[in-house]
This record gives C-alpha cells, sequence and structure tokens, in this order.
C-alpha cells in the first residue's frame, strides 16, 4: 500500500510532491477495486452507469491524454480509446489483473514525462489543445490530480455501497 502523502513529510521538490500523490491516488484505485468481487467490479451502483473496471481503464485514458497526447504532443490514433458511443467501456475479455498492468505501465511513462521535464515547461502544440496555447506541465498536473482526487472519491462511495471497507 502506498501512504498518503503528508504535508509534513519533506520533499526535494514540487514534482515529487506531484508524483506521490499520482502514486498515492493510482495505489487507492487500484487496491479498492482489488477488494471488490468481480461481478461488482463490472457492475454499476450508479445513474451515470460507469463500473469500477471501466474507472480504471478511463484513468489510464486520462494519464495518455494530459501528458502524453497533450504535454508531449504525441499523435495518437485513439487518444478517447476507452469509450464507446460516448461512454467508458471495458470488453469482457479484459481483466482487472490486465487493466491495472496497463495503469502501471501508464505511470512509468508519465512518470518519465514528468520527471524529464521542469513544471514551468509548456507543452508541445497538438490537437489535444485545439490551437490553444498548450499549459505548463504544473497546469496539467493540477488538472490530473483533480481527476484523480474526484473520480477516487466516488470510487470511496461504489465500494462503501457495494459492502467493501469505507475510508483510506
Amino acid at each position: 500500500m502506498t501512504d498518503f502523502p503528508e504535508p509534513t513529510e519533506p520533499a526535494d521538490s514540487r514534482t515529487e510532491v506531484f508524483l506521490r500523490y499520482l502514486a498515492y491516488f493510482r495505489a487507492r484505485l487500484v487496491d479498492k477495486i482489488a477488494e471488490l468481487p468481480e461481478a461488482e467490479r463490472r457492475a454499476s451502483r450508479l445513474p451515470s452507469k460507469w463500473t469500477p473496471l471501466e474507472l480504471l481503464k478511463h484513468l489510464t485514458f486520462v494519464e495518455l491524454r494530459w501528458l502524453e497526447w497533450g504535454f508531449e504532443g504525441e499523435d495518437f490514433d485513439d487518444p478517447f480509446g476507452e469509450q464507446r458511443d460516448g461512454r467508458w467501456h471495458v470488453g469482457e475479455d479484459e481483466s482487472f489483473d490486465e487493466l491495472a498492468a496497463a495503469l502501471r505501465a501508464r505511470a512509468e511513462r508519465s512518470t518519465a514525462i514528468i520527471t524529464d521535464h521542469d513544471l514551468a515547461e509548456f507543452g508541445k502544440p497538438s490537437d489535444r489543445w485545439d490551437a490553444a496555447q498548450p499549459p505548463t506541465l504544473e497546469r496539467v498536473l493540477f488538472h490530473l490530480m483533480q481527476e484523480y482526487a474526484r473520480h477516487v472519491g466516488q470510487l470511496d462511495v461504489v465500494v462503501e455501497l457495494a459492502g467493501g471497507a469505507t475510508g483510506e
């Protein structure tokens, strides 16, 4: 388990702070889904109808969109590959273990991008920004952080409704 990055714990840089929080949110996401039975991983308890496995796949693609496609300006055929017909989608053949491994691989790539750049550096122009000035890495990371915080909080409620543990 990855410990919560306590604000009183010294960090060598703001980059390290971002990396600690991202690692924490990723770990909470995977740990919360891991404690669910398979049927609950693929079921929705919410009016919006997303499932925990769909959320896992979604956040993997969110990192791709914000860091590799967005900040780095890489081309991707389908940066919204977790969606089908405007909704998040996980195929019957996609397992929790495979999706968790994909998030870990994405995390390694994201960490390399983050550590290779200064937080004040602007991203490269790409289709991601619709011709607008790309944001700095720091702005991208703030957005990524809120995305994780919001979704992991939603997952806490879903796990509680499914009879799982509450809180951290």
